[in-house]
């Protein structure tokens, strides 16, 4: 097997360390960059004795120049507090980012995948939704500066293939957990497990009927590496999530049942632009990758729980 060179922006974040430890497992060399805005190097510490990793602190908004033969580029904030913390510096991430990693791409003719998100289709009015779907987003809302940087991200990747010949490969990712979720991220699997591993109020918004699908982060990385390996023609975007719909509801009970924890479940008010239901299409996965989500949900929270326990 020829060995590899691939650059992964973002790396040190939740879903960059995966993809980082997976890539070197599979025989590659990485290159992780990361700026620590939201990435810690706490997530890939246990991989910097491996001769083949590489870990170098750059912001993906300034030009990078590296030889390698594939990037992730993963490069940006994902939980609403932190991309909502500076909504500027998230806009630039996606654009600025995605040019510089393109620009790059283009040099050195590498193959290249774009992160996106499932918050490219905002609050759908098509239940699932298809990659066909063009979304109902808020352009001035709470939530554009992440919802619309990526969709203009996604523009640039398309028209650096059309106008350049870049070879672009598109991901759109539905919520992810797993271990090296970031505590404080203010997402609903994170803010479930760590009320009720300390016995505090769960914290449900509107009336917990509200859907989500969760994926547990190996299935999505195994979805990433079969996007990046497929036939040369298909650019995506594709759909990577797990079709399986859960209530709000039913996650906050089943964490407390799993952690054997004392909490109440209380409710506030729904925030604003908040998706009533979000559940993945992933009929093309299927198709193109051959790819559908192995972990159920209950088995993905108990090694979630495991990790949180281990640093809370």
């Amino acid at each position: 097997m020829i060995k590899k060179k691939i650059l992964v922006t973002g790396g040190a974040g939740f879903l960059g360390s995966h993809l980082c430890e997976r890539l070197l497992s599979d025989g590659n060399e990485v290159v992780c960059l990361d700026n620590y805005f939201t990435g810690q190097k706490q997530n890939v510490v246990h991989l910097l004795d491996n001769p083949f990793f590489e870990l170098i602190r750059h912001d993906v908004t300034m030009p990078f120049f590296i030889e390698v033969d594939e990037i992730y580029n993963l490069a940006c904030p994902a939980s609403p507090i932190h991309y909502q913390y500076n909504a500027i510096k998230t806009v630039k991430t996606s654009v600025m980012g995605a040019i510089n990693m393109l620009g790059l791409a283009k040099r050195i003719k590498a193959r290249i995948l774009q992160a996106s998100t499932s918050e490219v289709y905002g609050d759908p009015t098509i239940h699932p939704q298809p990659e066909s779907y063009w979304g109902n987003v808020n352009p001035i809302g709470l939530r554009a500066c992440y919802d619309e940087g990526k969709r203009a991200a996604e523009t640039l990747f398309v028209n650096y293939h059309l106008q350049n010949k870049v070879r672009i490969k598109i991901v759109r990712i539905f919520n992810t957990y797993g271990p090296r979720m970031h505590p404080n991220d203010g997402r609903v699997v994170s803010n479930f497990i760590v009320q009720a591993l300390k016995d505090e109020d769960i914290t449900i918004y509107g009336d917990g009927s509200q859907t989500r699908s969760f994926q547990y982060v190996d299935d999505l990385v195994e979805g990433m590496i079969r996007m990046m390996a497929s036939r040369e023609e298909f650019t995506g975007p594709v759909n990577l999530g797990n079709p399986n719909e859960f209530t709000i509801m039913q996650l906050a009970e089943m964490v407390i049942r799993l952690t054997n924890s004392r909490s109440k479940i209380v409710r506030f008010p729904l925030p604003p632009d908040d998706p009533a239901q979000r559940q993945p299409n992933i009929g093309l996965a299927k198709k193109e990758l051959d790819w559908v989500p192995a972990i159920p949900l209950e088995k993905g929270l108990v090694k979630t729980i495991e990790y949180f326990a281990s640093v809370i």
